[in-house]
């Protein structure tokens, strides 16, 4: 056990993993979790910088557990993972040693239940988007004075939008997932991918006729761009920035591009209102309710899903409004009328 290391560098050392692990939603969650618990231990006399990392005790979650309870119980619940975690990674890299069946008493006596909430989707209106970028042809470049390179660029924006949107509606891909794909990932005559997750696990992501198509039109006339690049074209991004900032390189689009794809796509085929309502987590629970709707087969939504536990896969298995309403009128409608008293 290493005495000279402090609660403050072993935060660091914890945060650097997380942020080559996990997500940046993840890691920015999780560093805001580890200041909270720096700041607590301050208010209880522990100075994080000075304080070696030996000397934290498992009460520490005890009081992180109080002072979370003026939060929601959302919130309450990850600040305890991070805090959870952070323990845990003491453990693993020997850098203290922690009772690790205490910490989760405690958070299992301390910390209260989330209620189950249902994923809430427009359906309807991430269908009319689907069918908005999947009938509107792509403009065309049209020759021009200082306009030919801005029109070429407006279309492969076009024509990467439409096979982002697809893909992310018949993949169940996360936005993270799916900026990160290169060319070199898809499989193209089995219509798959394989994604390398959290500790090396494979993933296998499968692709639809159509979102298939949709790549490769938009790979196509992105063709030039690739060949110029000078490197391998499975190397690339399979989703490549079109801005001014790019310019001729093959850069990939980041998380906040896929958002503001969505956003963009959203306005132009529901009008400003829908904008919010659709994001592109959205399109995620719209492939797994898709999947269920079909088939009815929860294990096969777990599995297409990538869901970790079948749990969170029964969240999307509830009867729509229509459903219920059809339901309804089928049992009480058909029954015979009786007269009024």
């Amino acid at each position: 056990m290493n005495e000279t290391i402090t609660i403050q560098t072993a935060i660091q050392k914890y945060l650097e993993m997380i942020e080559t692990a996990r997500s940046k939603n993840t890691y920015d969650t999780y560093r805001y979790a580890m200041q909270a618990f720096v700041n607590l231990l301050a208010d209880n006399k522990m100075d994080a910088a000075q304080t070696p990392v030996s000397a934290l005790r498992e009460d520490a979650v005890g009081w992180f557990a109080a002072w979370l309870k003026g939060h929601a119980p959302a919130t309450e619940q990850l600040y305890l993972q991070a805090a959870m975690g952070f323990y845990k990674f003491l453990a693993a890299e020997k850098l203290a040693s922690p009772t690790l069946p205490r910490l989760e008493q405690l958070i299992r006596m301390r910390a209260r239940k989330t209620g189950q909430r249902l994923p809430q989707f427009p359906r309807e209106d991430i269908e009319r988007v689907l069918t908005y970028v999947s009938a509107s042809p792509a403009p065309l470049p049209s020759p021009g004075e200082g306009r030919q390179g801005e029109a070429e660029a407006e279309q492969l924006r076009w024509l990467r939008d439409r096979a982002f949107l697809l893909t992310l509606a018949d993949t169940g891909l996360r936005v993270h997932e799916a900026c990160k794909l290169r060319r070199g990932d898809i499989d193209w005559n089995e219509g798959r991918a394989i994604l390398i997750g959290k500790g090396d696990k494979q993933d296998v992501v499968r692709f639809s006729s159509r979102s298939l198509r949709a790549l490769k039109e938009y790979l196509s006339a992105r063709a030039a761009l690739d060949g110029a690049s000078g490197r391998p074209l499975p190397s690339l991004p399979l989703f490549a920035r079109h801005d001014k900032g790019a310019g001729k390189k093959v850069k990939p689009v980041t998380t906040a591009t896929g958002r503001n794809i969505v956003e963009e796509r959203v306005r132009q085929a529901l009008g400003e209102d829908a904008v919010g309502r659709i994001t592109p987590h959205s399109f995620r629970h719209y492939f797994v309710t898709t999947v269920l709707r079909a088939s009815g087969n929860l294990k096969l939504a777990q599995a297409l899903a990538r869901h970790a536990s079948i749990a969170v896969t029964q969240r999307y298995a509830h009867l729509s409004d229509d459903e219920l309403d059809r339901g309804y009128h089928e049992i009480f409608e058909r029954a015979s009328p009786t007269t009024a008293d």
